[in-house]
């Protein structure tokens, strides 16, 4: 029986590829949406998901023009997921602006509008539209010191929060595009939607972004 993975949403209807991308490793993806109360006693993982940015106030930031208006509920609840799953040491994928809910959950800062944002928030769908270089334990679970990947993003993040390691940038721009958290068994961040990739097509590269959701996978069968 797979094994059932909370996956952290506003909207069922774009969770869809994240949800397919778990199945395609062997886990049951279980919805786990703000109001719904849902505890972490019968999961074996965490995903969080893209969507509405992170409301500038839960890092000591006034918000910008080009900002979204928050989602506070949704914010806050996500933030008490994290915080309960690495409390239980529960393998954590977090994506988009997933990343930065865990920094900001971390105590990091992001930086509300990048000023290339043309180079990273392009919709191409499955289609990687720049490369990024791999440190650390992304450059591990990928088995590559670079990966092309998708980008749509206007958002990044900019102090790292408390434990939190850089695991890959933009080599173009330093742009921070995915990070870890080392005092986790498993807790790791990435800015791109490999969720995409993976289902976009059979090439070398949907099997590479593949390696993400399997780690992940393996790290909760682990548990």
């Amino acid at each position: 029986m797979p094994l059932r993975i909370a996956l952290a949403t506003r909207n069922e209807d774009r969770a869809e590829p994240y949800r397919r991308a778990l199945e395609q490793a062997g886990l049951e993806p279980v919805t786990f949406a703000p109001g719904s109360g849902a505890p972490l006693d019968d999961v074996s993982g965490l995903v969080l998901t893209g969507g509405t940015d992170v409301d500038p106030a839960l890092y000591g930031a006034s918000r910008l023009p080009e900002t979204d208006e928050p989602d506070r509920e949704r914010d806050d609840y996500e933030s008490e997921l994290l915080r309960e799953a690495l409390k239980r040491d529960l393998p954590v994928l977090a994506i988009c602006r997933g990343q930065q809910l865990f920094n900001v959950v971390r105590g990091g800062t992001l930086m509300q509008h990048l000023p290339n944002t043309d180079r990273h928030k392009r919709r191409s769908g499955g289609e990687p539209v720049h490369e990024v270089v791999l440190e650390d334990r992304l450059a591990s679970i990928f088995g590559a010191r670079a990966t092309p990947v998708n980008s749509r993003h206007h958002q990044a993040v900019d102090l790292p929060g408390d434990g939190i390691v850089v695991a890959s940038r933009d080599p173009a721009d330093g742009v921070i595009e995915g990070v870890v958290l080392p005092s986790a068994r498993f807790a790791v961040a990435v800015q791109w939607h490999p969720e995409d990739m993976v289902l976009a097509q059979d090439t070398e590269n949907a099997r590479l972004q593949a390696r993400l959701f399997a780690a992940f996978a393996d790290a909760a069968r682990l548990r």
